[in-house]
């Protein structure tokens, strides 16, 4: 039904927040969300990592100095921005008003506390929140992927367990039992919000 699906009009376009703990699927998830929505954009972010070897400039990162990212801080040029092992990472007002102001909609893939940022410091968003069935299914997809020590999976089980406590403030929360249902679910949500009155507040 969405497949194809483009905006209209003067419209102007969405920011998408989707959060979810690590093993629910939320990569896959963005992935064809975007492949569903051509007129949707992931949206992307700041960094003051060293660039790696394959990524683009614009397309995976926007590489800065720290100097930089710390004056665009200071001037409260981020909608959101965290210190994740020594390095600094930020989406900029910038990214998304200009997204908006053209009538693009933007898909933002990031945690609950940059989320909880951008609603507090813009007030505008639709904020899904993917929640896996229950913690023993996530316990086993976690061992399915075979990647991670037995001390990293309890790590990651009690972070999501603090991550799921956040997801009642989210305008939606969609549990992916099935992929298929779960894509379906987040695609009406992107087509329903381009047809809400303006009156109402997202």
């Amino acid at each position: 039904m969405s497949k194809g699906y483009t905006l209209t009009g003067n419209k102007k376009g969405l920011l998408f927040v989707i959060s979810a703990p690590s093993g629910t699927g939320k990569t896959t998830l963005c992935k064809e969300i975007l492949r569903q929505h051509p007129h949707m954009q992931l949206s992307v972010s700041c960094t003051t990592r060293p660039i790696r070897e394959g990524e683009l400039e614009g397309k995976d990162y926007y590489f800065i100095n720290k100097e930089r990212f710390r004056k665009l801080a200071d001037e409260g040029g981020f909608a959101e921005w965290a210190e994740v092992h020594g390095e600094l990472y930020g989406t900029t007002v910038k990214t998304l008003n200009d997204a908006e102001e053209s009538g693009v909609d933007l898909l933002l893939d990031i945690d609950w506390q940059g989320a909880k940022q951008i609603k507090k410091n813009l007030e505008k968003g639709i904020y899904i929140f993917i929640l896996p069935p229950s913690i023993e299914e996530l316990r086993k997809r976690l061992s399915g992927r075979g990647d991670v020590s037995a001390d990293v999976m309890e790590r990651r089980l009690k972070n999501a367990a603090t991550e799921i406590e956040q997801a009642r403030w989210y305008n939606y929360n969609i549990i992916n039992d099935d992929l298929e249902t779960a894509k379906k679910a987040i695609s009406s949500i992107v087509i329903a919000e381009h047809y809400r009155s303006d009156e109402h507040d997202r």
